[in-house]
C-alpha cells in the first residue's frame, strides 16, 4: 500500500514537473489598476462583491485571436484598458480583454496570468472560467495541428488541477444564460463569435473525453 501511494505521489509530482516545462510564463502587466478594474467587473457584471479578482475555475473555454502572430496577439492583451478599436465591448468596462493562456502556432503554451485570477474573455462566465487563447484563426490563419495537440494537453493539465465541469468553444458561450453558472446582469451585452471553430473543438473533446466533462447546456429559445 505505501509503495502504491509512493508511485502515485511521484507520479503526480513528475506529471506537474512535466508541465513547468511545457508551460512559459509570460506576463501580462497586472498592477493595481487592473486589479480594480476586474474587482468592479465582477460587481457590476456578476453583482461579486471581492477583495481579490479571484476564481474557482469551472469551465475552460477555447478561443482564437484572429490575429496573426504571437507578438500582436500578445499586445492585445498586455495593456490594463481596452485599446479604442474595442468600441464593441468598451461601454461594458474599460478593463482590458485577457486571458490565462496563449498558445503560439507551433503549439508553445505561454501563461498570461495565474489561473485562479479573474480574465476578460467570455461574457457572463469570467467568474469562473479559464480561457486558452489560440494565436490565428478564421479563414486566413487557421488553427495548426499543433496548437490543437497543445490545446488537448493543456486541457488535462487543467482537469487534473482544478474541478473541471465544462469544456466549450467561445462561440457555446450564450448557451449558458438561465444556467446555474451564469450571472451577466446586463441583458443586451453579448457579442457574436465562432471561435474556435466547430471541428477544432470536437478534436479537443474527444482527446479528453476520459475526464467526462458535463454536455453544455441547450441554447435556451
Amino acid at each position: 500500500m505505501k509503495r502504491l501511494f509512493f508511485n502515485l505521489s511521484l507520479l503526480i509530482v513528475t506529471f506537474f514537473a512535466q508541465a513547468q516545462n511545457k508551460i512559459i510564463e509570460k506576463p501580462i502587466i497586472f498592477t493595481e489598476n487592473r486589479i480594480q478594474l476586474t474587482l468592479e467587473y465582477l460587481k457590476t457584471h456578476y453583482g461579486l462583491k471581492q477583495e481579490k479578482p479571484t476564481i474557482i475555475p469551472k469551465i475552460i473555454v477555447l478561443h482564437w485571436t484572429n490575429i496573426p502572430t504571437l507578438e500582436k496577439s500578445f499586445q492585445a492583451f498586455y495593456k490594463e484598458t481596452l485599446p479604442n478599436w474595442r468600441p464593441d465591448i468598451k461601454k461594458a468596462s474599460n478593463l482590458n480583454v485577457s486571458s490565462h493562456f496563449l498558445v503560439d502556432t507551433d503549439g508553445t503554451i505561454y501563461r498570461l496570468m495565474p489561473e485562479t485570477t479573474m480574465a476578460r474573455h467570455v461574457i457572463g462566465l469570467n467568474h469562473c472560467a479559464i480561457g486558452i487563447e489560440n494565436v490565428g484563426g478564421n479563414k486566413g490563419n487557421p488553427l495548426t495541428k499543433k496548437q490543437q495537440e497543445a490545446n488537448i494537453w493543456l486541457v488535462n493539465y487543467l482537469a487534473k488541477k482544478y474541478n473541471i465541469e465544462y469544456v466549450i468553444g467561445h462561440y457555446q458561450y450564450t448557451n449558458f444564460e438561465n444556467h446555474k453558472l451564469w450571472l451577466e446582469k446586463d441583458k443586451g451585452y453579448r457579442t457574436h463569435k465562432t471561435d474556435p471553430g466547430k471541428a477544432f473543438l470536437a478534436a479537443v473533446l474527444n482527446a479528453t473525453a476520459v475526464n467526462n466533462f458535463k454536455p453544455i447546456p441547450q441554447k435556451s429559445k
